[in-house]
């Protein structure tokens, strides 16, 4: 076997990347119920993109399609194929030049990739396991979990359009009102 480019360097989970129908209420719940600071937001007409801090260089962070996604609602510990939540999983990587090495292994490995893709404020590459789940090694360009929010920084916070509670936020650094929540379904149900 020949010489393969080193394992990577994984620094943990960039961010897992889910799906929601009403950004405003996920900025709410995950900043102001959960406390999970909103780090970063990316906006085109079609989509968002918001990051919400987990942990050092880690996020929880969730797309929102115009008029694409309508129905969330799954019962607790039960498999639901129409609850369409997930979107992709990205790994950490300290640096660009991590993330070219991870290509080359994938490569080397006969896997498909994508080439480096700049985001302005991360850069990835994208690719799949076989089971098809959709992967992504990310590397932050201005790390949106160190230190503190700056939420006039137009690199991290590049939405044109942001929903309300994260105008909240860049004005007041507060939100007006949190969602309530509740469990779907008649009963919980233990998924053991």
């Amino acid at each position: 076997m020949t010489a393969m480019t080193p394992n990577p360097n994984w620094q943990g989970v960039h961010h897992l990347a889910l799906i929601t129908n009403d950004m405003d209420a996920t900025v709410r719940f995950y900043h102001g119920v959960l406390g999970c600071p909103l780090v970063a937001h990316l906006g085109t007409p079609t989509f968002r993109h918001y990051f919400f801090q987990i942990g050092e260089g880690s996020t929880v962070a969730f797309f929102e399609y115009a008029d694409k996604v309508d129905e969330f609602a799954k019962p607790a510990g039960v498999f639901d194929k129409r609850a369409i939540q997930f979107d992709h999983l990205s790994l950490h990587l300290r640096d660009q030049a991590a993330l070219e090495a991870l290509a080359d292994r994938l490569r080397e490995h006969q896997c498909e990739v994508t080439v480096v893709v700049d985001h302005d404020v991360m850069r990835s590459i994208y690719f799949t396991d076989p089971n098809g789940i959709a992967l992504e090694a990310s590397c932050w360009m201005a790390d949106a979990t160190a230190g503190d929010i700056d939420y006039a920084d137009t690199r991290l916070f590049a939405d044109p359009d942001p929903v309300p509670a994260a105008r909240e936020l860049r004005a007041t650094g507060d939100l007006n009102w949190t969602p309530r929540t509740t469990l779907a379904g008649d009963d919980v149900v233990d998924p053991a």
